[in-house]
């Protein structure tokens, strides 16, 4: 588990670097990734899908994309974005396509509807997480400036 941890830290570091995000943010961005991957790998012990533990590690997330965007006075996007890397079902979409190429129309199903919904719970987990009140993350901000 922290080998996994660590390799999400620096793939999700590399992928914010390929992304543009500033170098002062990179940290920050490594940090975002680990942090939704931890929670993930948490929650996948106790759940037998992969859709509801995608929920609340896009939660968790996109809360830490938004406090540490108020702190760092940046696009909350930057972390935002970086961080969610490692939990897009990319495994999925490549596994939907290759059984539909290869007209095995049942296991393209079964690996598409998996893919919606992981993709579906990603969605969620960031309405949810921009549905808290702003005025919570503005508090970081001004905490950071005294």
């Amino acid at each position: 588990m922290i080998v996994q941890i660590i390799v999400c830290f620096i793939a999700t570091l590399s992928f914010a670097l390929l992304f543009g995000a500033p170098r002062s943010e990179l940290i920050f961005c490594g940090l975002a990734g680990a942090i939704g991957w931890i929670v993930y790998l948490m929650l996948l012990d106790f759940d037998r899908g992969a859709p509801v533990p995608n929920v609340v590690a896009t939660l968790a997330l996109t809360v830490f994309s938004r406090a540490i965007a108020s702190i760092r006075k940046n696009p909350v996007t930057v972390y935002l974005i970086s961080g969610i890397f490692p939990l897009v079902p990319g495994a999925g979409i490549y596994y939907t396509s290759y059984h539909f190429i290869m007209n095995n129309t049942a296991q393209s199903s079964v690996y598409g509807m998996e893919t919606i919904k992981v993709a579906g719970a990603i969605v969620l987990g960031i309405i949810f997480g921009f549905g808290l009140p702003q005025s919570w993350f503005n508090r970081l901000g001004r905490l950071r400036r005294s």
